[in-house]
């Protein structure tokens, strides 16, 4: 019997098992704005920059899903995809979800001994939008801190500046877990810049900059977005 692994190179895989969390929280928006999640950077752009339309806004996401077609397409030459590999990328991203908020803490509180004192963020509004939230943070701030960020830096520093590759990937983790934590105290939906929250966050952002170098992408969002989904709607 064919034992079925998660290979974290494979971006096709990463890609489809994404994809349908980015069509939730792409068509979820257009129930909740005004709030947007803050590393949506493309959508905010649209609407409170461009005052996009809702029609353009779906031409938009419309055109976002043929480009993915497209992606698809083009890595099904080289990389295969079994969908049944939902059902261990869940299973493992639901373990990671629900252990790292308890793992952070013990870190913060015996090792660091900061105060590991949490924001409310956006827990005023309805359930419907906290959900919308939590996939977006999943889909956006993994794209945008761990596969943009950490992995650009990561090509920068040891490719173009010829640090070593182990060097290089922790300066990038350290670097994006910082700039993801502070991308969440910016106004006008950020909390309040406190010690125990923006160490907290710095502390997330390197537990899933972990589970992205050493587990792959699909895998990263998925832990991200349980885990806000865990916060938010359960506690």
């Amino acid at each position: 019997m064919k034992t079925l692994r998660y290979d974290p190179k494979n971006l096709l895989t990463s890609l489809v098992l994404v994809f349908p969390l980015f069509l939730v929280y792409q068509f979820g928006v257009l129930f909740t704005l005004p709030m947007l999640n803050g590393a949506d950077f493309l959508t905010v752009f649209l609407f409170r920059n461009l005052g996009l339309s809702t029609g353009a806004y779906l031409a938009y996401t419309a055109a976002v899903a043929v480009a993915f077609v497209i992606a698809v397409a083009l890595l099904r030459r080289k990389q295969k995809f079994d969908p049944k590999l939902i059902v261990p990328v869940l299973v493992e991203s639901a373990i990671y979800a629900l252990t790292m908020g308890s793992l952070i803490v013990f870190v913060m509180t015996r090792v660091l001994h900061v105060s590991p004192r949490l924001a409310g963020g956006i827990a005023g509004q309805g359930l419907g939008t906290r959900f919308v939230m939590s996939l977006g943070a999943g889909v956006w701030e993994e794209t945008i801190f761990r596969l943009g960020i950490m992995t650009g830096l990561v090509v920068l520093l040891e490719r173009v500046l010829g640090m070593g590759r182990w060097v290089a990937v922790a300066l990038a983790l350290l670097v994006s877990s910082v700039l993801f934590s502070a991308m969440h105290h910016i106004p006008p939906y950020g909390d309040p810049l406190q010690l125990g929250v923006f160490v907290f966050r710095v502390l997330a952002g390197c537990f899933f900059a972990l589970i992205y170098w050493f587990r792959g992408f699909a895998i990263a969002v998925y832990t991200h977005a349980l885990y806000d989904v865990y916060v938010l709607l359960v506690r």
